[in-house]
């Protein structure tokens, strides 16, 4: 297949991978599974005297911070918003937070793990004898790890433990910091590690593919800054918040990253028969849409990994560090486990394909109607949709020969390990490795450059109304995946436009982590965590929204350990 970007320039980028997890298995780093929130030093392990000695001992512990970035779990975050339900309690916290039932009993995500492995490198480095410029940049990656980890729990819980040194026995118990302080501080590091960080790596030792670079510390600094800007926190409405978001994404698009595309088809994507679901006008109109499907959903599969829109992924070791989205994804007739599935409402979200605006909705009861008399016109509500719906969503009746010859999807009711909504997902499945029978490597994509062009049209939308730098991002992205232009007649005002801008997030960036905080710094929450229900329009899991879960509670257990020094999120 031909690509925009070779793969044999893919290849000659990704000379070698950062090793992971297991580079500190029984050494100082490896903290034991103890119930400690902030993780007191085992006292059974290498000392930092023995241990902090030489750049390989550096090299080492940076790749055990590396180790707790995130990984599967990514998708659970989607489980606890409107796109998708999260059907095993003993999964995830996603089911009972989705519910609205969480309490104190359970961790959404409390942990400092990663914390105190980035600390314990930035204080020790500077007593190791290497290269200054290379230890610096060692210690910049530390940085920008911490800021990932604080700011995935101030997201979930508001105030937290801001500690930026080892603590020492008895030091242990440190109160809650407000969370402005907090963002004020993460902010301030990634100005300052992207200064120090590279643009890119070159491959060779210390210079692996993987870690992290300037553009991800901008990345995640627009990402911070778009939720800063945003209604939940920003009161008083101050648009110079919006600015400042739209200007780090700005920073990030003067960098060189690309939308990911390819421009044909080859292989058993050819025998894929799209006919039956739209209305192609002519060879050309199947062409486009058909290259807009294969760009999106090749986007996330091992054979393009690190392909010029990935700003950080999580990396996978070849036959040693499979991950299991295939697993958790697919229905049982594929050896999946339905874990995470999508909602009837994420599945009207994608729009049409010919017109460019909302697709035509049926009613719940309709649908179910169709469905239980096995009336063909069930299948007309899936048809002329965004190429990205065929290339995100398993529907009834959607080919996929590259994952089995002949293969289309048939909702199989009840059982083990079935879709309980009527749909699966198709995105992040990686039918290479489900073909060949193999575990797959793929890496997980946690900022893409896509991201970063929504986040500049929502910015500056919200900063000054629609111009025309807004349309271009938008239009960029939406003519990778093979969709119109956006109708600038229609979305001819902030508010039209605010409404496209935030459903475009939806479906480009479903299944990504990023719905959760964005129903919830939209303060649209309230409204759209909805009881949701099957294609037959039966209860699948009844979901009650209460204010308090704008954020999650605080460990009960944690609470307990720091002798009451932590206190509880409101309504807990």
């Amino acid at each position: 297949m031909a690509l925009q970007s070779s793969t044999q320039d893919i290849m000659k980028r990704s000379i070698k991978y950062i090793t992971y997890a297991g580079a500190l298995a029984g050494l100082l780093l490896t903290t034991s599974c103890n119930d400690d929130f902030l993780e007191r030093p085992p006292q059974d392990q290498i000392s930092d005297a023995t241990f902090w000695k030489s750049k390989d001992d550096l090299s080492k512990a940076l790749n055990a911070v590396y180790s707790q970035l995130t990984r599967e779990g990514i998708i659970y975050d989607d489980g606890s918003s409107d796109n998708a339900y999260a059907q095993y309690p003993w999964e995830s916290t996603a089911t009972i937070v989705s519910a609205g039932t969480i309490n104190t009993n359970s961790n959404a995500g409390w942990g400092y793990t990663g914390i105190r492995r980035a600390n314990q490198l930035i204080e020790n480095a500077d007593n190791i004898e290497m290269d200054a410029e290379l230890r610096e940049r060692f210690k910049a990656e530390a940085r920008f790890l911490r800021t990932w980890f604080y700011w995935n729990m101030v997201l979930k819980f508001g105030d937290v433990p801001l500690v930026t040194s080892t603590l020492a026995a008895g030091e242990e118990d440190v109160a809650r910091t407000p969370r402005k302080d907090v963002v004020d501080f993460l902010l301030s590091e990634l100005t300052a590690v992207a200064e120090v960080l590279p643009v890119m790596y070159g491959g060779g030792d210390s210079n692996e593919k993987g870690r992290v670079t300037k553009g991800a510390a901008l990345a995640l600094k627009a990402r911070i800054l778009l939720n800063e800007a945003s209604p939940r926190f920003n009161t008083g409405g101050d648009a110079t918040k919006w600015k400042a978001a739209a200007d780090a994404a700005q920073e990030v698009m003067s960098l060189g990253y690309s939308l990911f595309k390819v421009n044909e088809e080859s292989g058993k994507d050819l025998e894929d028969d799209y006919a039956k679901w739209v209305d192609f006008a002519d060879a050309e109109d199947e062409r486009n849409f058909r290259l807009g499907l294969r760009s999106y959903e090749k986007l996330f599969q091992q054979q393009y990994e690190g392909n010029s829109e990935v700003i950080l992924d999580r990396q996978f070791i070849m036959q040693v560090d499979p991950q299991w989205h295939n697993t958790y994804l697919l229905p049982s007739v594929l050896n999946g486990w339905s874990s995470v599935t999508p909602t009837q409402d994420l599945v009207n979200a994608y729009g049409n394909y010919k017109t460019g605006g909302p697709a035509n909705i049926l009613t719940p009861e309709k649908r179910a109607e169709l469905y239980l008399n096995d009336d063909p016109a069930f299948a007309n509500e899936y048809k002329n949709r965004d190429p990205r719906f065929y290339a995100s969503i398993l529907f009834n009746g959607n080919p996929w020969n590259a994952l089995e010859d002949g293969y289309a999807f048939t909702w199989q009711i009840g059982g083990s390990n079935n879709s309980q909504t009527g749909y699966n997902f198709r995105k992040l499945v990686d039918p290479q490795s489900r073909r060949e029978n193999i575990e797959s490597h793929a890496n997980i994509i946690l900022l893409r450059y896509a991201e970063i062009l929504l986040t500049y049209a929502e910015a500056m939308n919200e900063f000054g109304g629609p111009d025309a730098t807004v349309y271009a991002a938008l239009n960029q992205i939406r003519e990778r995946a093979g969709m119109p232009a956006v109708d600038e007649s229609v979305y001819n005002t902030k508010e039209s436009l605010r409404e496209l801008i935030r459903n475009e997030r939806r479906v480009e960036l479903a299944l990504e982590g990023q719905r959760y905080m964005d129903i919830r710094r939209w303060e649209i929450a309230p409204q759209v965590m909805q009881t949701i229900y099957d294609i037959r329009n039966r209860l699948v899991q009844a979901r009650v929204w209460d204010d308090r879960l704008y954020l999650m509670p605080v460990p009960q257990a944690q609470i307990d350990l720091s002798d009451n020094v932590l206190t509880q999120n409101t309504g807990y």
